[in-house]
């Protein structure tokens, strides 16, 4: 039998590698993808429940938080970078107005925007970025390592993209964009596409209080 080329066999690893990495972000897609165009939650309560979990990052005040943090309140987190100038906005100004849209029950919920760009978005940083969005908006980040589990705990994909040629800090991140729902005890009750309306989401919420 003839084995494999060092390019063939390279090649598979690196494909394997990319499956396992993309799998949770795949699942999560493909279930938007039937959801009234992304516009509705997913539905699938397994696959939402199975996501979210514990975490340890550092908020805009310089203060080292755990998931422990928000047990009293639910949330409703989005990863991105502050860097992003188009997605995360858009993203972002979609919680404040679900916020907005839940009037008095406001205080049962707490806006999370959690940075995947540690390399660039220091506490300072991703604190001026939220307050331009909500001044209830809490700002994570942490170092690679610390991002990196709650990255893997929320099944969200995320990768430099580096220009060729640039400078080292001159890249982009590319990265899954999905609104989490979280419990109180950590774990998913819903997720929503990008495209999903600040008054579905606000209904949405309204369902588990």
């Amino acid at each position: 039998m003839k084995k494999p080329s060092r390019l063939t066999a390279l090649l598979g690893l690196i494909a394997v590698t990319f499956a396992i990495a993309a799998v949770g972000v795949f699942l999560i897609d493909s279930l938007l993808s039937t959801s009234k165009a992304k516009k509705a939650p997913i539905n699938n309560k397994a696959l939402i429940e199975s996501i979210g979990g514990p975490f340890t990052l550092v908020n805009q005040f310089g203060k080292t938080v755990t998931e422990a943090d928000f047990s009293d309140r639910f949330m409703l987190v989005y990863f991105g970078s502050s860097s992003d100038t188009e997605v995360c906005p858009t993203a972002l100004r979609i919680v404040s107005d679900a916020m907005k849209k839940l009037g008095k029950d406001q205080e049962k919920v707490v806006p999370i925007f959690i940075s995947i760009d540690p390399g660039r978005d220091n506490p300072d940083k991703v604190g001026k970025f939220v307050s331009q969005f909500d001044p209830r908006m809490i700002g994570l980040t942490g170092t690679p390592e610390q991002v990196k589990v709650v990255a893997k705990e929320y099944k969200v994909y995320a990768a430099k993209m580096q220009v060729e040629g640039s400078a080292k800090n001159d890249y982009t991140m590319d990265h899954s964009s999905f609104i989490y729902f979280v419990g109180p005890n950590g774990k998913s009750r819903a997720i929503f596409g990008n495209g999903t309306t600040p008054k579905t989401i606000a209904a949405r919420m309204r369902e588990f209080f």
